[in-house]
């Protein structure tokens, strides 16, 4: 009899090489969608379901791994704007396999979101809702921060520090980032009072830049309409310096009407007296 071991080692030689056959075959004939399924998430408690693709990106995702075999040499971006022509090439017949599945996957993905939302506690729900609140605040500051850098509002002044680190990053001790600031905020600390006097100097000359720059950024933002962007204190001080200015105008109004309500008072009086003056003679 063939020793326990030796069995053993048998049944696992044919046991692999049945699955290796077996894998071989069902590859084989296999259609070329299904080899690569898509995942799915919803078993994944921690995680909703991602949203599918749609016919576009499917193509993109078809495409770019062939593309980046035949011209590896060609950057991410170039490939994805060839691949973006050759969709804009094809025809509806050619895009309706792409567009069909992601409808299929859209139908899907509606299915597994409501199973994972049934599975969701109250606790869950609110958390979602409030992390779904925070990245939508997210995306709107960077929209805006873009926009603000499109109109070319002015940087904010630096402080003397800042100006320290920018002047002194390169030669400073630390081989990352985290390093070289500590070493750097080590430095600052231990610099004479004359020494930081030359940075604050700067960083006040930065402040003055920053505030003329803001000046003309500003009065230029409200001639074209654009009174959202400006700060609520410069909007105070144009408000008050407007009705300042209109009540000028209004007293100054006044003084000159009196004036020449005066002026034609003392003229009638005076025509007045004449007219007397003559019936006298």
């Amino acid at each position: 009899m063939a020793p326990f071991s030796l069995v053993t080692a048998s049944v696992s030689w044919l046991a692999k090489s049945f699955g290796v056959f077996s894998s071989t075959r069902c590859t084989s004939v296999l259609p070329a969608a299904c080899l690569h399924p898509v995942r799915c998430l919803t078993s994944q408690a921690s995680a909703p379901p991602k949203k599918p693709l749609n016919g576009y990106l499917r193509f993109i995702m078809q495409q770019k791994p062939v593309l980046t075999r035949h011209n590896p040499e060609i950057k991410s971006v170039d490939i994805v704007r060839k691949i973006a022509q050759q969709w804009r090439t094809l025809s509806a017949e050619q895009k309706q396999p792409f567009e069909e599945a992601s409808l299929r996957a859209r139908e899907q993905f509606k299915v597994d979101l409501q199973r994972y939302n049934a599975q969701l506690t109250p606790t869950q729900i609110q958390q979602q809702a409030l992390e779904k609140r925070q990245r939508m605040a997210k995306r709107k500051a960077l929209r805006k921060k873009r926009e603000l850098t499109n109109l070319g509002k002015p940087k904010r002044p630096r402080s003397s520090f800042n100006i320290y680190m920018s002047e002194h990053f390169e030669e400073a001790r630390g081989a990352t980032t985290p390093a070289k600031m500590k070493s750097l905020m080590e430095d600052w600390r231990n610099l004479l009072i004359h020494q930081k006097q030359v940075y604050a100097q700067l960083a006040e000359d930065d402040k003055i830049r920053y505030k003329n720059e803001m000046k003309s950024w500003e009065d230029h933002m409200m001639e074209i309409g654009r009174e959202d962007l400006i700060r609520e204190q410069t909007l105070s001080n144009k408000k008050r310096t407007a009705a300042k200015t209109a009540k000028a105008k209004v007293v100054k109004k006044a003084a000159a009407t009196g004036k020449s309500k005066t002026t034609r008072k003392t003229a009638k009086s005076s025509s007045v007296k004449t007219v007397r003056t003559i019936r006298k003679i």
